[in-house]
């Protein structure tokens, strides 16, 4: 019924903080959206000689080499020796695998399932574009501490990462008083709450009567139960002070579950865009900008996009683009809501899987944004 912590990632070596969050792109996501992120995920041991993967799977996973060599080759026999740490970005991971990855020596190697690497990350990069918005508002200076915890509630990670800002339009205060009890264990709940104010206790009755569970505070969520299934309230809760809570109803929650839409523009399309002057913004992070990118595309990572949007032109047309598309839409929608004519790029993953756009990544060159346009970065 509380508010379910993220799992603590299993102790082996893999999975240190400090390793892990050097990784491209794991190194721009909260700790709290990592920290899940690796408690679904695999660290394992490669034996020499045992392959990987084979150039034309498809195993939606990202895997990322820790520890010992790699040896990799494509379809006409080119090979790419990669040594443990010489990279932090993961093995090849398009899709389908364009090469086949066998292991030279013993590998310690990380295995991500890459749906859920992309969602909580596009989550995690949109929660930071909120908390720097809610910051710069004076007179929401009361509210960051909660609204901050409610974000990084892992309650909320199934949540489409554009529907995060709406979580506060669907949240209703409630003014609660000393000793009240805000739920009882066994009814069936419709809601939950987010303490704002105040502090509450938490009480279960057993066999041998009442036992304490927890005083909980500010930001901490319970009653969620009733949001993912029909179970009974498994506690009770009441209230040590007067304060505030927010409630989040359960047809509420269901509404968050609904992507919106966002315009987007077909891949086959990308001449046409580039011909009428559409400025392509790459929305991933800087290092898979660095490592390819569309020939005379700009990069505004969503990690920045608060800082970077103000570098943009009203009159200019964006068309946004990401290896999955669900970072370009984000960034699309964050965009069009402060007035900006973007739109996303279609078909996301084939245009860097399919050798049909190969030649649209022939300029290398980095571009910068003047006056909202893109321009060749001096070198």
């Amino acid at each position: 019924m509380l508010s379910s912590q993220p799992q603590t990632p299993t102790s082996d070596p893999a999975f240190d903080l400090s390793l892990t969050r050097t990784l491209v792109p794991l190194k721009d996501m909260s700790e709290s959206h990592l920290r899940d992120l690796l408690s679904h995920s695999q660290a394992e041991v490669a034996f020499a000689g045992q392959t990987l993967f084979r150039a034309g799977e498809y195993d939606r996973q990202h895997l990322y080499l820790l520890h010992g060599d790699i040896l990799l080759t494509d379809r006409q026999g080119a090979e790419t020796r990669i040594k443990g740490r010489s990279t932090l970005m993961p093995l090849a991971h398009q899709q389908p695998r364009p090469v086949t990855a066998v292991a030279e020596t013993d590998c310690s190697i990380l295995r991500i399932d890459s749906e859920r690497l992309d969602q909580l990350l596009t989550w995690s990069q949109v929660s930071d574009y909120l908390q720097l918005n809610v910051a710069r508002e004076r007179d929401l200076d009361e509210d960051i501490e909660w609204m901050t915890t409610v974000l990084r509630s892992n309650l909320f990670f199934k949540v489409p990462p554009l529907n995060v800002e709406q979580i506060f339009y669907r949240l209703k205060p409630r003014v609660v008083h000393t000793g009240e009890t805000i739920i009882r264990q066994g009814e069936i709940g419709d809601c939950c709450y987010f303490i704002k104010e105040g502090e509450a206790e938490v009480h279960r009755h057993g066999e041998g009567g009442w036992t304490h569970l927890a005083d909980i505070g500010p930001g901490r969520c319970f009653g969620e139960d009733a949001l993912v299934n029909d179970a009974p309230r498994n506690a009770r809760v009441r209230m040590l002070s007067d304060g505030v809570l927010m409630v989040l109803d359960k047809q509420d929650f269901y509404r968050l579950l609904k992507a919106p839409e966002v315009p987007t523009v077909p891949l086959a399309t990308l001449p046409e865009a580039r011909a009428r002057g559409a400025v392509l913004v790459d929305t991933r992070s800087e290092e898979e900008y660095s490592a390819q990118h569309l020939s005379q595309a700009v990069n505004i990572p969503l990690s920045l996009l608060a800082i970077k949007s103000r570098l943009l032109a009203e009159d200019v047309e964006y068309l946004c683009y990401c290896d999955t598309g669900r970072r370009s839409r984000a960034t699309a929608h964050l965009l069009r809501q402060q007035g900006y004519r973007a739109q996303a790029l279609n078909d996301a993953p084939a245009l860097f899987g399919d050798p049909q756009w190969a030649e649209q990544f022939e300029d290398p060159a980095p571009y910068v944004l003047k006056e909202g346009r893109a321009c060749r970065e001096p070198s």
